[in-house]
């Protein structure tokens, strides 16, 4: 019950027919006593009842708190249009819990389920008696019991014995478990999903405990599937038989297709507009595919993925992929057509990707048009440890490793080894203070004739938003000077077979949505031999959305000649 009164002492209120006061109590016995008391009576026939009953409403209240010897004075005035009671209470000293007997019988005293609730219950010797955590208590075993299958089970003996004299009390509750229920047969619609994937996902085996988190397991797992809008897993207590319970599973399929539209701009693709086509759940055996169009004037692209899962639908996946795009590199334009299959399982820590990718790369230098053919077989691992929130985490570590090679003999055109590693770290070493780091590897190593033959995409670049701050997007890389018609020379990024970038962020949170952040960006892509360190340090604000952080930022490019500020503008969590 809930009375909002004033906490000032003396608490009055006011009707018709009757204002009353309660004097001599404070905090929670205060709050207890009012809302026993209740409202105060409208009509002149209420207002009797109200009075012949205060006192022990009063007394009913205090001794839930475990004040069983309260001195309580009721005096009334008989005025009319309302009559004037004062409550006068001393509560004196609360009664204490002298001893404490639990007892848990049948199977449920050997079901380390109920470990916990027996080593801390809430009350112990010494502590003062309430009966509502009692009765808290009580519930509490009622409801592990249930969860963990004892559907039979109840509190068989429950005594608060109380001496008042001594203010003393002793406390005793058993409870009987009877006998454990089992998970029976699993029933649901074979049309919708396979027999393959409920095996792969289920947490439990017919003839199994019953065990309510395992069915919340793999009602979550379905959920996490993307197949099905809702799912609800039931146990069908009523047709329970020999100890067995069975499973009704509904489905409820989510929209066939879905169509995405996206809007955007950032400061390293500029504008850009999106199109998404997804459809879940192609057949029953979960199949699915996403459909993505994107233009901006510096990389637009085109790709298609088919997800087919294997062993497991969430962990264990194939993927076929097709994608066209085009993208400046440096000062190169490029072009690609890509054919893929990988497959990916995930592991309790880690994902481990095996691919193999044909790329068709045209690309254009020095008025020289090339086209190269590869075939790239590959292997990545990655992991993702965070702490908090998914896209603003207090605390991370992510780590991807990726490794590609190709070979003259294999169907490309040189041969290759190329590999990457990205690492991001994140910690807050106080509240409103928050640390972003990044660092970025990369080598590529072929033969020093075939270095021509690299594609744009296959080299290395750096600079950008998510790169060096301060330097445009892809800006930073290997140089060579050329001849322009009319004598003049010029330089145009090529990129480098070797990249190392690296970054550290300070962050402070003015509020839950808004934070500062400053930071140093560092680094280069180069060939072998020829690394030139490039820095950029700025500035910026973040706004805080469900989706990531909105990131304006000012960054300059210090060790450039004639360093100059640059806008970045992103949006998205920092890994």
């Amino acid at each position: 019950m809930v009375l909002l009164v004033s906490l000032l002492l003396p608490v009055s209120a006011l009707s018709a027919s009757l204002e009353y006061s309660v004097v001599g109590l404070e905090g929670e016995l205060q709050r207890n006593v009012l809302a026993w008391l209740g409202p105060p009576p409208e009509s002149a026939q209420q207002r009797v009842g109200f009075v012949a009953s205060a006192r022990e409403k009063v007394e009913r209240s205090l001794q839930a708190l475990g004040y069983y010897g309260p001195e309580i004075a009721v005096r009334v005035q008989r005025t009319e249009p309302a009559w004037k009671i004062t409550i006068e209470v001393e509560p004196g000293d609360p009664v204490h819990i002298r001893d404490v007997t639990v007892q848990l019988l049948g199977p449920a005293a050997a079901d380390s389920g109920f470990d916990k609730a027996l080593a801390s219950p809430p009350f112990r010797p010494g502590d003062v008696l309430r009966h509502d955590t009692y009765e808290g208590y009580k519930r509490m075993l009622l409801a592990t019991g249930q969860r963990r299958g004892y559907f039979d089970g109840k509190v068989v003996h429950s005594r608060v014995a109380v001496e008042t004299g001594a203010r003393s009390a002793d406390v005793e509750l058993r409870y009987e478990s009877g006998r454990r229920y089992r998970f029976g047969e699993l029933q649901y619609e074979e049309s919708q999903i396979s027999s393959g994937q409920i095996d792969a996902l289920r947490t439990f085996a017919t003839g199994d405990y019953f065990d309510q988190s395992r069915l919340q397991e793999l009602q979550a797992q379905l959920q996490r599937t993307g197949y099905y809008s809702g799912v609800l897993l039931t146990p069908e207590l009523q047709q329970a038989e020999d100890g067995s319970i069975p499973l009704n599973l509904t489905l409820y399929p989510a929209k066939r297709h879905s169509f995405d539209v996206g809007v955007g701009y950032s400061t390293d693709t500029e504008e850009r507009v999106s199109l998404t086509w997804r459809t879940p759940n192609i057949n029953r055996y979960g199949h699915s595919q996403e459909t993505r169009l994107e233009y901006s004037p510096i990389n637009p692209s085109g790709r298609i993925n088919y997800k087919i899962p294997l062993t497991h639908p969430i962990n264990d996946f194939l993927q076929l992929s097709a994608r066209l795009e085009d993208n400046e590199f440096g000062d190169i334009d490029s072009q690609q057509e890509e054919l893929g299959v990988r497959r990916e399982t995930r592991g309790k820590r880690w994902i481990t990707g095996y691919s193999l990718r044909s790329l068709s790369e045209s690309w254009e230098v020095l008025q020289e048009s090339r086209t190269n053919d590869y075939l790239l077989p590959g292997f990545s691992l990655s992991r993702r440890d965070r702490v908090g929130s998914l896209v603003d985490p207090s605390g991370a570590f992510s780590q991807l490793y990726q490794l590609e090679a190709a070979s003259e003999s294999a169907g490309s055109d040189i041969d290759l080894l190329r590999a990457t590693a990205r690492f991001g770290y994140v910690f807050s070493p106080a509240p409103d203070h928050r640390v972003v780091s990044r660092a970025e590897l990369g080598v590529a190593l072929l033969a020093d004739s075939d270095r021509d033959e690299l594609a744009p995409s296959l080299n290395f670049f750096a600079g950008g938003s998510q790169s060096i701050r301060g330097y445009g997007y892809q800006s930073v890389g290997n140089e060579i000077s050329v001849t322009r018609e009319g004598g003049d020379t010029a330089r145009l990024v090529v990129g480098g077979d070797r990249m190392v970038t690296a970054s550290i962020e300070y962050q402070y949170y003015f509020s839950r949505t808004w934070r500062g952040a400053i930071f140093l960006d560092g680094g280069d892509a180069f060939d072998e031999g020829e690394f030139d360190l490039h820095l950029g340090a700025g500035f910026g604000i973040h706004y805080l959305t469900p989706v990531g952080a909105v990131r304006l930022e000012f960054a300059n490019p210090f060790s450039e000649d004639n360093p100059d500020w640059r806008i970045h503008l992103a949006i998205g969590a920092e890994f």
